[in-house]
């Protein structure tokens, strides 16, 4: 009896992605929600420290009311930065295409993080009977945006690592470990990216973006404006994963 090495890595990996299903719902929003909260309770101690060290009146709850209301404005966001990189995913084929649209975004994201996290403020402080002053706006914004960029880029390679992880799993579970040949017995999958390996890295290709295939060995040759993507797979498996109105198989390679 023989077993086809191959098929082990996609095993394991479709026993990994069937296991994990049922907890996405729990473990997605709780790691936001951990993340935020553990830095606004670090955050606000070291600010109260900082505070204290070099003298400043404020009272003990101001930094905190300051944290909360940052991270509470970011937790917020995080379903919008998720949709946004769905539409414009950060895909190194596209990347140069794709920053004009990130820096806009990240500009919006900045703007609508600090009204909100005012808003908050101004309630907070006003709840405890005293005011809030940002301060002048123009230059506070400004200010807000050079901390806010880093902070919105930290939640995009957040997101596009935990969904290269994702399809990672998913591809080697659906991708490898379906039969080399054989009719499919369960509805075919049309992934929107493959992950490709190539030279020691890994491209996520759109699908989209494929102009032809051919098969190559092991391998089959994603070809995307002039550039051949090797995905390790027969021609089988991918030519059902392609949307059959844009790709027609011509001949057996």
């Amino acid at each position: 009896m023989t077993t086809n090495p191959r098929t082990l890595p996609a095993d394991a990996s479709l026993r990994a992605w069937q296991r994990y299903q049922p907890w996405r719902k729990v473990v997605e929003p709780g790691f936001w929600l951990l993340f935020f909260l553990l830095n606004s309770t670090a955050n606000s101690i070291t600010v109260l420290m900082d505070v204290q060290r070099v003298g400043l009146h404020f009272a003990g709850w101001e930094p905190a009311v300051w944290e909360f209301s940052s991270n509470l404005m970011q937790l917020a966001l995080v379903p919008a930065v998720v949709a946004f990189t769905r539409a414009y995913p950060l895909e190194f084929v596209a990347l140069r295409r794709r920053l004009p649209a990130y820096l806009v975004a990240s500009i919006v994201w900045s703007l609508l993080h600090v009204a909100g996290m005012v808003a908050l403020r101004k309630a907070a402080y006003a709840a405890l009977g005293t005011h809030y002053d940002f301060g002048p706006w123009l230059r506070e914004v400004v200010y807000e945006y050079l901390k806010d960029a880093r902070s919105f880029a930290g939640t995009v390679v957040i997101i596009e690592g935990y969904r290269l992880l994702m399809r990672r799993v998913q591809g080697e579970a659906s991708l490898l470990q379906a039969p080399d040949d054989g009719p499919a017995v369960e509805p075919v999958d049309r992934p929107e990216r493959f992950l490709v390996r190539k030279l020691g890295k890994e491209f996520l290709v759109p699908a989209a973006d494929i102009e032809w295939a051919q098969a190559s060995g092991n391998y089959v040759n994603l070809h995307v404006r002039g550039r051949d993507y090797p995905l390790r797979s027969t021609m089988v498996q991918v030519e059902e994963r392609l949307d059959p109105s844009r790709f027609r198989r011509v001949h057996r390679s």
